[in-house]
């Protein structure tokens, strides 16, 4: 799952791309919001943490914008300012949920899971599928009961297609949400992963759509 971060500040900025990576995330990033703004009108994200106090273009109207344009994806605000018209004010802009400066990273952490989850239908923060479970707290999966061991592209190309249950991901946008946007993108890696999750989780569980991508069944079996 892929995540732009939208903050001035270089050190809180760095602190919550290293959170979000280590948590499983892959991140990209902009220090003022015409930059910001920019990114999230052209590349796919799954989710957004945009800071209100931004220069260039200040946060609320960057969110305005991107509504205005048509992006859908779930925006969590960042504000240092007490007044709640504020928080109501993001609210309205389309800002799906906010945290106060200064907060406790793993609160940051719990809402983007939230909002991640919500977006793609999950009530639960165990997504499943037959025997497979991956649990978004931790970033552990488990087949059967017993822990898989995964890369990190691994991960973030399961969790993909585990957030869309039932639907045929294309290769292009399984690139488009497991890189940032300054890796070398090469939609034939997805082939080479897709291969090595199969060894480990089931040859069944990851269907060949011929001619479109792939889609993620509930028959997977055990990986021999």
């Amino acid at each position: 799952m892929r995540i732009l971060v939208v903050e001035d500040d270089k050190d809180l900025n760095r602190q919550l791309v290293e959170a979000l990576n280590d948590a499983g995330y892959v991140t990209d990033t902009a220090f003022d919001g015409e930059e910001g703004h920019f990114l999230g009108d052209t590349e796919p994200y799954d989710a957004a943490i945009l800071d209100l106090g931004l220069p260039q273009m200040d946060g609320l109207s960057v969110l305005e914008a991107w509504r205005r344009d048509g992006r859908t994806m779930p925006v969590l605000i960042l504000t240092a300012r007490d007044r709640w018209s504020d928080k109501v004010a993001g609210i309205d802009a389309g800002a799906d949920d906010y945290v106060a400066k200064p907060f406790h990273m793993e609160e940051v952490l719990a809402r983007v899971r939230a909002l991640l989850r919500r977006a793609s239908g999950h009530a639960s923060s165990e997504l499943t599928c037959g025997p497979i479970v991956l649990d978004t707290r931790t970033s552990k999966v488990t087949m059967d009961g017993r822990a898989v061991k995964l890369t990190s592209h691994e991960f973030r190309l399961l969790s993909y297609l585990m957030h869309n249950p039932d639907k045929v991901i294309t290769r292009t946008e399984l690139v488009e949400h497991i890189y940032d946007q300054d890796f070398d993108r090469d939609s034939n890696t997805i082939e080479v992963f897709v291969g090595r999750l199969r060894k480990k989780i089931g040859a069944d569980a990851i269907e060949t759509v011929r001619g479109l991508g792939y889609r993620l069944t509930a028959s997977g079996s055990d990986a021999g």
